[in-house]
């Protein structure tokens, strides 16, 4: 039988398809691709040109490479669960041959949906059949002698529904130069502040600073004290930072020295105290991400130099990969950073860690280069500000006496503002900032930073509440516009000076003052004693007794919790005596000195070379005496002793003619160091301080022994 024509066919295949009824397969759904753009991690990196985002950028002249070890990993979080149908894998030369394609709801509990032992490189393209929100390629085994490298990682298939996370889920999502912070999938801002109070205050304090706009604190330290921090924030809707401490953590003086190039010890340690937490903690709805480590990079410095410190800093920057890769398997959803004290920190996170989530740093006066030191590096991580605020010691000029000039409330509070306007001129790359300190202490550091110093509010609390909620009702702190002494750099110790104050309160209320001293910079010592003062301004103020150079606090208090406060420096001297010094550069022996030790020695004749940055030490126990020979019988109407800070509380003045027999003429059982000016009219050859008790644990120490005639 002859077909039938076209022609002739031609209306009735028009017909079938107008009426459906032609046989064959619906058209397929082209597969979309879900991965590119996404946030990929990887077990490990080879350097920081190689990082896991490279294998989904899109750009096939980029590549992800992995260290020279079995077994590796390579993940995206597609944002949301999806049907996966087809996997591409684009391999540079270093490929594997042995691997699955694995898929999970949670990056915790995965499923195999391909594997193979066979494979031969190139490029591949897998069907595939799975469901999950990440997806991974896990590889057993390599070929040749390099790790794994992929040009590209492409996901594709039927993209699911963006869902909001569960509670206590935080994400870094978006896209290079465009990424953000969510927590339950919603945009989070770090809009925070260091925590400083004890553990215990968190359920009275938390609701203080949830009502003035604050949603983060930080912590340097995660431990079996840390839940009810956690509670009491989550309470609040406040998340926290949480850290992890490591040497030598705190930047440059502070800190103990590890050697993590060979310390495996404290290493597996330290690792399994962070697992430990990690896994108590995992579930608190307070937490928002880990912080490992503080300022060690930088503090380094102090334990090491030259080849020996960067290896330090590369051993230890590859540890913090390692934490981070090990919380990562214990907590897929809490991100993970580490802070140090300079961006310069930053490199080393860049190769040697890119498994951290985030960058983060501590910048004070420098706060605002940190956006151009990030474009200059061009980092492939958003990073957060974890402690910043007004300049600190070590940014400011010295002033008159040699000490740094503190800044005064109105620029402390400015420096707030202006570290978070930098914050904010940063969008999709600064994901916001913890300011440095939300803290109750009233010592030197207190003072310097805390917006709360001694539990009253500064100028820096309201400036920190008005950037993060927009209030500016309420009462609000005395100004201190000026403050000035009559003298600084020579008072006498014990004598008075005046100090003049400009002060006013902006609510019209009284203002009551007081005064105190610091002896940081003689002593190191952090809190502060009262200061004795007259007056209602100006007001005349009676001088320390010991030598050196102090700061003085001027507190105004307006009654409503409030307080502004000022300091300056003033340097102690020892009173000026009238006459001639008879003892100076004469013959000096002592009863003992201190050879050895830091500074050492110091000999008894350092003690009448007048000169008082020298001194004389005896040894630690009584009794003790320093004498001086003054070279033929002499008429003096008058001693003095000035202390360091070892000084004897009990103590005479003897004179002799001959060496052997003394005659007493002062004692006291009270003495109480600093300058003792003692009116002492006597005729003798030779002149002794001796001492039966001492003031301190340590001997007995003068910078001088005068004796003189007027």
């Amino acid at each position: 039988m002859d077909r039938p024509s076209l022609l002739r066919a031609v209306p009735a295949l028009v017909a079938l398809l107008v009426l459906g009824l032609l046989a064959g397969p619906s058209p397929a759904h082209a597969a979309t691709l879900l991965s590119q753009g996404r946030p990929a991690t990887a077990s490990s990196s080879e350097g920081a040109g190689t990082p896991a985002s490279a294998a989904v950028d899109g750009d096939a002249g980029t590549r992800w490479a992995s260290a020279w070890s079995d077994p590796q990993w390579l993940q995206v979080d597609l944002g949301a669960p999806a049907d996966v149908s087809q996997v591409t894998l684009n391999w540079e030369a270093a490929y594997a041959t042995a691997y699955e394609i694995q898929v999970s709801d949670d990056a915790g509990t995965w499923r195999t949906v391909y594997s193979t032992t066979t494979a031969a490189g190139g490029i591949q393209n897998l069907a595939v059949s799975g469901h999950g929100r990440y997806v991974r390629f896990f590889g057993t085994h390599r070929v040749g002698g390099y790790g794994y490298s992929l040009w590209e990682f492409q996901v594709s298939g039927t993209p699911g529904t963006p869902t909001q996370d569960g509670p206590g889920v935080t994400r870094v999502t978006g896209s290079p130069g465009n990424w953000q912070l969510t927590v339950d999938g919603t945009p989070w801002t770090v809009k925070g502040l260091t925590w400083g109070p004890p553990v215990g205050e968190a359920a009275t304090r938390m609701p203080e600073l949830h009502a003035i706009g604050v949603n983060t604190v930080r912590t340097w330290g995660t431990d079996g004290t840390t839940q009810p921090l956690l509670d009491a924030a989550a309470a609040n809707g406040i998340k926290v930072v949480s850290g992890f401490w490591l040497q030598p953590g705190g930047g440059p003086g502070s800190g103990g020295c590890v050697d993590y190039t060979t310390d495996t010890n404290y290493k597996n340690t330290m690792l399994a105290e962070i697992e430990k937490w990690v896994t108590a903690y995992k579930a608190n709805p307070g937490v928002l991400m880990w912080n490992v480590g503080n300022e060690s990079i930088l503090g380094m410095q102090n334990c090491y130099s030259g080849t020996q410190l960067e290896q330090n800093r590369i051993a230890y920057t590859r540890f913090v990969d390692q934490a981070a890769q090990a919380i990562h398997a214990i907590d897929a959803n809490h991100p993970v950073t580490s802070t140090d004290a300079w961006t310069g920190a930053w490199p080393y996170y860049k190769a040697y860690a890119p498994n951290l989530d985030l960058y983060s740093v501590n910048s004070y006066a420098q706060v605002c280069q940190v956006k151009q030191d990030w474009l200059a590096g061009g980092y492939p991580k958003p990073y957060i500000i974890t402690e910043t605020g007004p300049a600190g010691e070590w940014e400011v000029p010295n002033d008159a006496n040699g000490v740094p000039t503190e800044p005064t409330d109105q620029q402390k509070r400015d420096g707030y503002v202006n570290a978070w306007n930098c914050v904010l001129a940063h969008p999709g790359v600064a994901l916001g900032a913890t300011l440095f300190h939300y803290g109750t202490e009233g010592d030197f550091g207190g003072v310097w930073f805390n917006i709360t110093t001694g539990n009253e509010k500064r100028l820096s609390w309201y400036a920190v509440r008005r950037l993060y909620s927009g209030q500016t009702n309420g009462n609000t702190p005395p100004v201190i516009s000026s403050m000035t002494l009559s003298r600084s750099t020579d008072v006498p110790a014990g004598g008075t000076f005046t100090l003049t104050a400009g002060v006013s309160d902006p609510d019209g209320d009284p203002i009551t003052y007081t005064m105190g001293y610091n002896s940081k910079y003689i002593n190191n010592a952090a809190g502060l004693i009262p200061a004795q003062f007259t007056g209602t301004g100006p007001f005349t103020v009676t001088a320390p007794q010991q030598l050196g150079v102090w700061k003085i606090y001027l507190y105004a208090r307006d009654g409503h919790g409030n307080v502004g406060i000022e300091t300056r420096s003033l340097r102690v001297v020892a009173p000026p005596v009238p006459g001639t010094n008879l003892a100076r550069g004469a013959a000096t022996t002592a009863s003992t000195y201190q050879a050895d030790g830091p500074g050492a020695p110091y000999p008894p004749q350092a003690a009448t070379d007048g000169n008082t940055a020298t001194r004389w030490a005896s040894a630690w126990a009584d009794p003790q005496w320093l004498q001086v020979d003054l070279g033929s019988r002499q008429a003096f109407d008058h001693v003095q002793l000035i202390w360091e800070a070892a000084f004897g509380k009990a103590y005479e003045i003897q004179v002799s003619d001959d060496a052997a027999n003394w005659r007493t003429v002062y004692a006291t059982t009270s003495g109480d160091g600093g300058a003792d000016d003692l009116a002492i009219s006597a005729t003798a050859r030779y002149v002794r301080m001796s001492a039966t008790q001492r003031g301190t644990a340590y001997g007995y120490s003068l910078y001088e022994f005068g004796v003189y005639r007027s």
